[in-house]
């Protein structure tokens, strides 16, 4: 296998590093809704992630009706536009490298 310089490993390794779901992987909490705070935002963090799993979408997604799909698109986009600036929505969400 043929080395890259490192300045195409470093361009590799952040591409690779775009998207990640830390949390899930070390998250010890009780994965429980409606007891406190702490818990709530934890549980969220780690249903979204559960969620967003490629081999669940797969087996998930085809069966979802067209306004259970816009119900769940509708619902993000509404929390996106309501908390983030532009530049956080490019930034932290698309993750498009334009602001």
């Amino acid at each position: 296998m043929e080395k890259l310089p490192a300045i195409q490993k470093a361009e590799t390794r952040a591409l690779m590093e775009k998207h990640t779901y830390k949390f899930i992987e070390n998250y010890k909490g009780i994965g429980a809704f409606g007891w406190d705070r702490k818990s709530d935002e934890e549980t969220v963090k780690f249903y979204l992630q559960k969620f967003a799993e490629d081999s669940f979408m797969d087996l998930l997604i085809e069966k979802l009706s067209d306004p259970e799909l816009e119900e769940i698109y509708s619902g993000i986009n509404k929390l996106l536009r309501n908390h983030l600036t532009e530049t956080q929505y490019h930034r932290h969400f698309l993750k498009d490298g334009t602001h």
